[in-house]
């Protein structure tokens, strides 16, 4: 019951924006022009959008993630599996 609404209230308080490294968030990062890219902009789409399996919330990094031992996962794996690949 607790971790259904740490859930609800993380998909709450993000609703609205983009997650860095996300799936939406590398579409609309791709879709402006590059000259109008900050730095951290350029690295994370670099460090998650160019190979799928890095993109957080895609199905490749969801299933790597669900096949690492949670023991190692970090506090943002945890949020980011809980809002992207678990609703």
């Amino acid at each position: 019951m607790k971790a259904m609404i740490a859930v609800t209230i993380v998909l709450l308080l993000s609703a609205c924006s983009a997650d860095p490294g996300s799936e939406r968030w590398c579409a609309q990062v791709k879709a402006k022009d590059k000259s109008d890219w900050t730095v951290d902009e350029g690295l994370t789409y670099g460090k998650h959008c160019l190979l799928d399996s890095q993109t957080i919330g895609s199905d490749e990094w969801c299933e790597d993630l669900k096949n690492k031992d949670k023991s190692d996962w970090t506090n943002e794996e945890n949020m980011d599996y809980a809002k992207h690949c678990v609703i």
